[in-house]
């Protein structure tokens, strides 16, 4: 691959920076955070790890938003994505009603009052204080965005189904949830997965031994076993 370089049309190598591998955290480590975050950061953190909704979208949700009967979550969907419908736990929507209860919040009101900036610095705080707490410099790996890794990469574990990974996930592409499926370290019954645009491709995957599973977008999606 060749690129212009200060002006001058001539051939120089252009060189991709190499994005690094994501490390999914623990669930015991999430669950830790949990455990030593505040009443109301708590209550977003297991959002976050169940749902896996992006920072702007929790920090745009206002109550009516939230379904306590069915323990459903209708998100506003960040980056165009598409939209979803996202099953929470019992003791997260005890969470939430507890919330909405204790901050006096009605349908329309935001449920949470800070942005997506000030969850992210309430997390690294939190994070950053624990870390020293326990002298455990690793938990400075631990990102915000990992929560929601760490959902992508458990629903995949749970269902195998990448179509339902990006749906949950609010993915337009399907080429962004293989981004999360090459993630997954959860056990040993794991997948590799290629994606193929022609026959040519197709072919070369089928003589490698992968399988078909499904098609989205004109992209064929195929898997096997490592």
């Amino acid at each position: 691959m060749y690129c212009k370089r200060f002006g001058i049309d001539a051939k120089i190598p252009c060189y991709k920076t190499a994005s690094k591998a994501v490390k999914i955290p623990t669930k015991e480590k999430l669950r830790m955070f949990i455990a030593n975050a505040s009443d109301n950061l708590a209550t977003q953190l297991t959002l976050s790890m169940e749902a896996g909704l992006r920072p702007i979208e929790l920090c745009n949700l206002r109550v009516k938003d939230v379904d306590l009967e069915q323990k459903l979550v209708y998100p506003a969907t960040a980056k165009h994505g598409s939209s979803r419908t996202l099953k929470i736990s019992q003791s997260l929507t005890a969470m939430l009603q507890t919330h909405i209860i204790q901050n006096n919040l009605s349908p329309d009101n935001k449920l949470f009052a800070q942005n997506a900036k000030a969850y992210g610095k309430n997390f690294r705080n939190m994070r950053n204080n624990l870390a020293k707490k326990l002298s455990d410099q690793t938990l400075h790996q631990i990102r915000l965005y990992d929560f929601r890794h760490y959902f992508a990469t458990s629903t995949y574990d749970k269902t195998k189904d990448i179509l339902y990974v990006k749906q949950q996930m609010g993915h337009k592409r399907i080429e962004t949830t293989l981004i999360y499926i090459q993630l997954i370290n959860l056990n040993d019954d794991e997948w590799t997965c290629k994606t193929a645009k022609d026959l040519n491709e197709v072919s070369q995957l089928v003589e490698a031994g992968f399988e078909y599973v499904t098609e989205m977008d004109g992209i064929k999606v195929f898997r096997k076993r490592k």
